[in-house]
């Protein structure tokens, strides 16, 4: 499936009878020795009172993720089209329940609390002295706005920020953030993890969003155009000098469903 251009293969696990190593779902996940993949997600059981399902949720190169915003809304449309549910769907993940409901021809996903939200962080990279805030939208983001995300060296310098020490010991994703207009950003996003740019990132969108709505005085929605072309929506209330009820809206399509033998 692929939501904005952030693809992922999705797998009924409702059984429990499959259990993945690291090595396979980096396997998976490689894009010329298995099916290719942003990421990799597994249905399965509820594991807390009150939730529909859960999700185990890996990164292309195997390891856990907490969340994943285009994830989300890909997972919501997995599960509407293996059991018909037609209405909101809720799950657990790593940073807490998640729920979702389709908006048209769209899904629109109600995200973590975010955390952590700052503003005017000093960093010299080798793209010179930068302005960065931060915000963790249920995995960690840093945004650096710049003047053409055309421009910028996503990748070279993503990988910089990304392992620097100010955001040790876990690092964090990186948005290269351009102000199109009031209420309007374009983003590139470096996410860790995958370890390079991605066409979109949700929880990326969604820290962009927040972190430009603070910086600008912006009040909901944000909307958010990634690199793949797809213009995402963000809303959110005003929480004091922070924010709350953050949803994201935008595309979640399946691409094909198959099968693949495993090693191991």
């Amino acid at each position: 499936m692929t939501g904005a251009g952030n693809d992922f293969v999705l797998i009924d696990n409702r059984e429990r009878t499959l259990s993945l190593t690291r090595n396979q779902v980096a396997r998976l996940c490689d894009r010329r020795f298995g099916i290719g993949a942003d990421g990799l997600m597994l249905l399965e059981p509820a594991l807390t009172e009150g939730s529909d399902w859960s999700w185990s949720f890996y990164n292309s190169d195997g390891s856990d993720a907490e969340m994943c915003g285009n994830g989300a809304r890909c997972f919501a449309r997995f599960v509407a089209d293996l059991t018909g549910a037609n209405g909101e769907v809720s799950w657990d993940t790593i940073a807490g329940r998640i729920r979702a409901e389709p908006a048209g021809g769209d899904q629109r996903v109600n995200l973590t609390e975010p955390e952590g939200l700052e503003l005017g962080i000093s960093l010299t990279t080798s793209g010179g002295n930068r302005d960065l805030g931060f915000v963790n939208t249920g995995v960690p983001h840093a945004v650096v706005f710049v003047d053409d995300a055309d421009d910028s060296m996503v990748r070279e310098e993503g990988r910089e920020i990304r392992s620097h020490e100010r955001f040790q010991p876990s690092g964090t994703n990186v948005n290269f953030v351009q102000i199109l207009s009031p209420g309007n950003l374009r983003v590139r996003t470096y996410e860790r993890g995958v370890e390079g740019e991605t066409l979109a990132c949700g929880t990326g969108v969604s820290a962009a969003a927040l972190v430009a709505a603070a910086r600008e005085g912006w009040e909901s929605p944000v909307r958010v155009t990634v690199r793949g072309g797809d213009t995402l929506t963000v809303e959110f209330d005003r929480q004091g000098n922070g924010f709350a009820n953050i949803f994201l809206t935008g595309p979640a399509t399946t691409v094909f469903r198959g099968s693949i033998e495993l090693d191991g």
